[in-house]
């Protein structure tokens, strides 16, 4: 039951680590970048990212605390919620605008 245990807590940090490393590399490509963890259900843990440029992306993690810990190896600054000044960072293109628009459509696309 140890080795089990002990062998979960490994595999927990080697993902932690690889997550943190694309959050670094994330950083490096937008020339900073901040987050947001957010729950979603037995998926894990979304790990949104918004870059000083405005590009935005995410990553999913299997658990919270692999979320918080591949954060906090990655030096990440964290916000409590996705919305507000953090939120406005975002900054969106034609194809995003005609994906959001071809969701609420019931379609893939408008354009």
């Amino acid at each position: 039951m140890a080795d089990t245990t002990k062998q979960a807590g490994k595999h927990a940090e080697r993902t932690a680590a690889k997550l943190a490393k694309q959050i670094q590399d994330f950083v490096r490509r937008h020339g900073g970048a901040e987050g947001q963890l957010a729950y979603i259900g037995q998926a894990g843990t979304r790990i949104v990212l918004v870059g000083a440029d405005g590009g935005w992306g995410d990553l999913v993690a299997p658990t919270h605390d692999i979320a918080q810990a591949a954060a906090d190896k990655a030096g990440l600054t964290l916000h409590e919620t996705f919305d507000g000044e953090f939120a406005a960072k975002v900054r969106t293109g034609p194809y995003e605008w005609s994906r959001m628009a071809g969701i609420q459509l019931g379609g893939e696309s408008n354009g």
